[in-house]
This record gives C-alpha cells, structure tokens and sequence, in this order.
C-alpha cells in the first residue's frame, strides 16, 4: 500500500544532481539541448556516447577533487565531451549557457528548501565526485542539510539503497517518517522504497523512455514548490 505524505513526516533526503539543479531533468537531456542550441555539430547517438564517456572518465580518482567548484566541474565535464567528438572550440559557449541555466534552477531550489528547512532537518544523497560540499557552497546552499552522503566519499552508489540508509540513520529518524525527493525512478524513488522511505518523484525529463509504475512513488511533482 502506498503511503500518503502527510503531517508525520520528520525529515527530508534530496537527491542533488537533476532534482536541485535541474528542475527534474536529466542532465544528459539538458546538454543535449544546449549542444543543440550552441550547434554543436553531432547528432544525438554520438553526444550520448560522449556524454557516459564522460562520465566514466570523471569517476576515476583525482580527476575532479574536492576543491572544485560546479563551474569547474561542468568545464572538465563538457570539455572531455567536446574533445571526444572533436568540437572543443564551442567550450565556452556552452559552459557559459548551462551555467547560468543551472545558478537559475540552484536558486529557485534553494528558495524551496529554505522553506522546508524551517520546518524539518533536510539530508542530501548524491552520486557525485567528492566535491559537493564546495559546490554546495558555491551556490549559497551550504547549511541547509544537517548530513551530505556523497558516493565519492561514503563508498556507496545509488541505486544501491544502502547510501539512503545511511542518510536516514545519521537524520536518527525511522524510514517511513523520511521523504526522499529525486529526478530518477530508478536511482532515487525505488531504492528508497526499498529502505522504507516515502518518496516524491521530481518527474522532468528521463535519460530514457523506458516505462515505469507510476504507483510506486507517493507522490509525482513537475516543481519543488509543490513541496511546500
């Protein structure tokens, strides 16, 4: 039976990257969207295999550290992007589009959370490079989460749902008084599901049109101020 999310909820968990800084949307559709808007030359196929080499490239140690901003981060990012399909001359175009998109959506976000942050303690989970708590920082965010669980430094990637117990141990709360809140069905919603949490899908767009039950989550949004 799906729960209902009501008054006895006692602390939020969020996901950080597609839910906060993207309005819900996957990132890999939002590069392509601003490849796309720049003229990036490359069709589709050829910026997602460039988009997971990416990303491959960057979980490896040492190529991002904690130090670095999300400015920093989204630099390295596009330009190994750039590189593998031989277009690096449209790198500061494009960093400088996504970046102003993404201060956009970091603020309406932090908006909402300083809301909620009045009210309950609020933890983050990321998979992310070991380098949160500086961008967290860089977008006035830092202090609004009493516990940042981050993969790169816990050891832990979602989907696995042991990082969500993690973060519902350290908020010293019991899984159904959490809500998680994330852009991925299968990262987010079903792992935590999977540890007892109430969960809230930011539905934007997906990486993939796979289809997913959408009876699972408690509740679906379009925009975290629906939260409030």
């Amino acid at each position: 039976m799906r729960h209902q999310i009501d008054n006895d909820i006692k602390a939020y968990i969020f996901d950080y990257g597609g839910t906060l800084d993207t309005g819900g949307n996957h990132w890999g559709q939002v590069l392509w969207r601003c490849w796309k808007e720049t003229g990036v030359p490359a069709d589709e196929a050829t910026f997602r295999e460039a988009y997971v080499y990416a990303e491959r490239y960057m979980a490896q140690p040492g190529v991002v550290i904690p130090e670095d901003t999300f400015h920093r981060t989204l630099l390295i990012k596009l330009s190994l992007q750039l590189e593998r399909v031989g277009q690096p001359q449209y790198i500061s175009q494009l960093v400088d589009m996504v970046y102003e998109q993404t201060v956009q959506h970091m603020a309406h976000s932090r908006d909402v959370l300083m809301t909620l942050h009045e009210r309950y303690p609020l933890a983050l989970v990321s998979n992310y490079y070991g380098n949160l708590q500086t961008v967290l920082r860089e977008f006035r965010l830092d202090g609004l989460f009493s516990h940042v669980v981050e993969s790169a430094v816990v050891g832990v990637r979602k989907p696995d749902p042991q990082i969500f117990r993690l973060a519902v141990d350290r908020l010293g709360c019991e899984p159904d008084a959490v809500t998680v809140v994330g852009d991925s069905f299968g990262s987010d919603i079903m792992p935590a599901r999977q540890v007892g949490c109430r969960t809230v899908w930011l539905r934007g767009e997906q990486w993939t049109d796979a289809p997913v039950d959408e009876t699972v989550p408690d509740r679906i949004i379009t925009d975290l101020k629906e939260l409030l």
